[in-house]
């Protein structure tokens, strides 16, 4: 099954601007992003996340957030999907670079792992 990312963040100029560069790096890795609440203000929501989820092509996604409430709206969505969520508790930055240039790189969710085991600080 493939693998993607999707982006969460709290400002929704955090979460695109972060998926932009990730696909200009990986243009071969399905990459979302979900940012702000419901009406685009600061916040997370849970039905932007979902739409994230549904709108990445990947059968399996791997999902990296900024702090506090957005991972609780990752794991709402996830429980209402069907695709393969893995969240990851790690630099937010450095979290998604490093999946999405491993993925582009055609390593597997177990390189993946042990590379941002190096970065997790949550």
């Amino acid at each position: 099954m493939s693998l993607g990312v999707v982006v969460v963040a709290h400002v929704p100029e955090m979460a695109t601007g972060l998926a932009k560069l990730l696909q200009n790096i990986a243009p071969s890795v399905a990459i979302t992003a979900a940012g702000g609440n419901s009406v685009g203000a600061l916040g997370t929501s849970m039905d932007q996340i979902e739409h994230a989820f549904k709108k990445n092509t990947a059968g399996e996604l791997l999902v990296f957030y900024d702090f506090g409430s957005a991972r609780r709206n990752i794991e709402l969505a996830a429980a209402f999907g069907e695709k393969n969520i893995y969240i990851y508790d790690a630099a937010f930055t450095e979290g998604a670079y490093t999946a999405a240039t491993l993925l582009a790189a055609g390593q597997d969710r177990a390189a993946i792992n042990a590379a941002i085991q190096k970065l997790v600080i949550k």
